[in-house]
């Protein structure tokens, strides 16, 4: 039993019915999402600064709701979507990225990335968790383009996703924000 939240019994499990991810790189390892990580998960929606890095509200719901809503997108997996939790080498949880929007005709999809944990900002963490979801993804997809939005602003993920060889394209306005547009084709990877 985790102490201050009496719904989320130890003995709660996930049913399993894919092969578990378990992906390695130099400074982090992306692996499916657990219901342990939704308590990190929380804390960092919750976070007013975190949530402007991407263009949203920090979460008005109650711990409870973020965690039912949670457990089911993990019961209830999307075909067009897939969550990683980013992990230090030493099983430390730090972060979460995914890729959504999976458009077969296209042959595209986006990426995202949050490290959550302000200790393991600009070391290089965001950097080698894009790059293990960008091979993961065209090893595993049959896609020839992931792209990306960032805030116009936000110069340390710019700086990241350019290592990782996405290549700014355009900039795009939304909701009265300027975002940065940015891709890399399966050709420039593999």
């Amino acid at each position: 039993m985790q102490k201050g939240f009496p719904w989320l019994k130890k003995e709660e499990q996930l049913p399993t019915k894919h092969k578990k991810i378990f992906l390695r790189g130099d400074l982090v390892v992306l692996r499916d999402k657990t219901l342990e990580d939704i308590s990190n998960d929380y804390r960092w929606r919750s976070d007013r600064d975190l949530a402007s890095l991407d263009a949203t509200h920090p979460l008005r719901m109650s711990y409870e709701e973020f965690y039912s809503y949670e457990r089911d997108e993990l019961i209830y997996e999307n075909p067009t979507s897939k969550r990683f939790s980013i992990d230090t080498l030493n099983g430390v949880h730090i972060g979460n990225c995914m890729y959504y929007g999976l458009d077969w005709k296209k042959q595209e999809v986006e990426v995202g990335i949050l490290i959550g944990d302000e200790k393991y900002l600009s070391k290089g963490y965001g950097t080698d968790a894009m790059n293990i979801l960008i091979k993961h993804v065209f090893d595993t997809k049959e896609l020839n383009r992931i792209y990306l939005h960032t805030l116009d602003w936000n110069t340390r993920a710019r700086k990241a996703f350019s290592k990782s060889g996405l290549q700014e394209i355009d900039t795009i306005s939304r909701n009265g924000m300027k975002f940065i547009l940015m891709e890399v084709f399966r050709e420039q990877i593999i």
